[in-house]
């Protein structure tokens, strides 16, 4: 494997590593934040696909690489399900009916009550 290959190889290997990592605690914002590095990264090592390879290094780059995109899929999966989840609770909450206030005719109705919790 050439040196820039491998230098591609890394660099995309370690963007994945710093956005799993953040995914695994639910940091969306570094997370979202690492697209464009690994775009570069994606857009590097394809350009050195042409590049003659040693046929070890190339497959132990590849295992690498394809370990941390499963990783990178399921998190990123579990993500987009946890904020699936936050926006049903938020449309709930918007739209719940009101719960009268006080006893008999006249009462005035107030919002009813829900917890919201985020991270920010």
């Amino acid at each position: 494997m050439s040196d820039d290959m491998m230098t591609a190889g890394n660099m995309l290997a370690d963007v994945l590593t710093v956005e799993n990592a953040a995914l695994a605690v639910f940091d969306l914002p570094r997370a979202g934040a690492m697209l464009a590095r690994k775009q570069r990264a994606l857009a590097d090592l394809a350009a050195m696909q042409a590049t003659p390879a040693s046929h070890d290094a190339a497959d132990r780059m590849a295992r690498r690489l394809r370990a941390l995109a499963i990783e990178n899929k399921r998190l990123l999966e579990r993500a987009i399900a946890a904020q699936g989840r936050v926006i049903g609770v938020i449309a709930r909450a918007a739209t719940a009916t009101t719960t009268p206030a006080g006893y008999g005719p006249g009462r005035a109705p107030r919002p009813a009550a829900f917890a919201l919790s985020a991270k920010a």
